[in-house]
C-alpha cells in the first residue's frame, strides 16, 4: 500500500559499528526519498531511537523467529536487510558458530515481502564458504546490492567453477557516501579551525588515516615509515606535510594494536610531524576530519569495504586511497 513502511534489518547506533553507522545514514537517505513512508529499524537489542525496535537477540539461536513476527506485524512495502557475517552469527554453547543460517532463515520467513539485502563482505576471490552463502542469499532474496562491479563479474568465474549458475538478481550501487557532504578547497581553512587543528602547529597539508582502529587496517605501516616520508616530502618539494591518525576503537579485541598505534602515532606527534586526535568516526565531524586533509591513506590487510573507503571515493579530488 502507498504508506506502507519501508523497514531496515541492521546493527543501529550508539553501537560503535561500521555497519551501524552506514544504516543510520542509509535510513536518512531512504526517508528523503520516501517522504510518505516511515523508515523503520529493526536491530540489534543495543540499539536506540525513534522508529528503532531492538530485537535481534544474538544470545538466541532463534533470533530471527521475532524479527520475523515484528516484520509480519508491520506489513512493510519493502525490507532493507544490511548483512555482514559477524552480526548474524550465532555461537552455541561449545563455541561453534552456525554460518549464519539464522539470516537465510530470516529471508525464508518474509520471503512473501519484497526484500533487498546489501552485504558488506563480498571479497573478490571468494573462500567456498562465502561463495555458498552468496549463493543462498541469492536464492532467498529478490535483490542483493554489490559496492564494485568486479565483485559481480567475479561470480560469472566463481560460481561456474562450482557448476552454479551465477545468479541474476544482483545490482551494483557503486561505493561511495554523502555527496550532500562534498567540501570545497574554499571550505578548509574553516573546517580546519572549528576542529582545532589551527592551534596544533600542524602544516599546511595533511595526510589522513582516519576511521575505526582495528587490526586489519594496519596503522602501523604508514606509521612505521612516515619520518622517512616525510623527509622525503621536504626534500623533493620543499613543503612540511604532517600526519594526522585519528579514530578510535570499536572492538575489546583489538586493544593492543590500539595501544601500540596510538602510542606511535604520539611518539610522531612529539617529534612534530604528526598529531593523533581521537574521535567517533561517526556523523558530520567524520567528513570534517576528512575534508581537512590533502588526502586519505587506508592501510589494510585485506579487500575492504569501510565507511572511511566510501568517503574517500566521493570526495574525489579532496581525497584519495592509497
Amino acid at each position: 500500500m502507498k504508506n506502507d513502511p519501508i523497514v531496515m534489518i541492521s546493527s543501529y547506533p550508539p553501537r560503535l559499528c561500521g555497519i551501524a553507522t552506514f544504516t543510520e545514514e542509509a535510513r536518512e537517505f531512504i526517508q528523503k526519498a520516501n517522504t510518505d513512508r516511515d523508515v523503520l529499524v529493526l536491530c540489534h537489542n543495543d540499539g536506540q531511537g525513534d522508529g528503532v525496535f531492538p530485537l535481534i537477540d544474538m544470545h538466541r539461536q532463534d533470533w530471527w523467529r521475532p524479527v520475523a513476527k515484528k516484520i509480519k506485524e508491520l506489513n512493510p512495502y519493502a525490507v532493507h536487510l544490511e548483512h555482514e557475517y559477524g552480526l548474524y552469527e550465532y555461537i552455541d554453547d561449545r563455541g561453534l558458530g552456525d554460518g549464519n543460517d539464522g539470516f537465510l532463515n530470516l529471508l525464508e520467513a518474509i520471503g512473501d515481502l519484497p526484500t533487498v539485502v546489501e552485504p558488506h563482505t563480498v571479497h573478490g576471490r571468494l573462500r567456498d564458504f562465502e561463495a555458498n552463502f552468496i549463493y543462498e542469499l541469492s536464492q532467498r532474496a529478490d535483490v542483493i546490492l554489490f559496492k564494485c562491479h568486479y565483485q559481480k563479474w567475479r561470480l560469472d568465474w566463481t560460481c561456474p567453477g562450482y557448476g552454479w549458475r551465477t545468479p541474476q538478481n544482483i545490482m551494483v550501487v557503486p561505493h561511495g557516501a554523502r555527496p550532500d557532504m562534498r567540501l570545497g578547497i574554499h571550505e578548509i581553512p574553516a573546517i580546519r579551525e572549528e576542529l582545532g587543528f589551527d592551534k596544533m602547529g600542524l602544516a599546511d597539508h595533511l595526510v589522513g588515516m582516519i576511521g575505526w582502529i582495528q587490526s586489519n587496517k594496519r596503522w602501523d605501516i604508514l606509521l612505521s615509515m612516515w619520518e622517512e616520508i616525510h623527509e622525503q616530502i621536504k626534500l623533493r618539494c620543499g613543503m612540511e606535510w604532517d600526519l594526522l591518525a585519528a579514530g578510535a576503537m570499536r572492538d575489546p579485541n583489538h586493544q593492543g594494536d590500539y595501544e601500540r598505534w596510538k602510542a606511535g602515532a604520539l611518539d610522531l606527534q612529539l617529534k612534530g610531524i604528526a598529531h593523533y586526535y581521537e574521535f567517533i568516526p561517526r556523523g558530520d565531524l567524520y567528513y570534517k576530519v576528512m575534508g581537512a586533509c590533502d588526502f586519505i591513506v587506508l592501510p589494510s590487510t585485506d579487500e575492504t569495504q569501510s565507511g572511511t573507503l566510501a568517503r574517500i571515493i566521493f570526495m574525489g579530488n579532496c581525497c584519495s586511497a592509497v
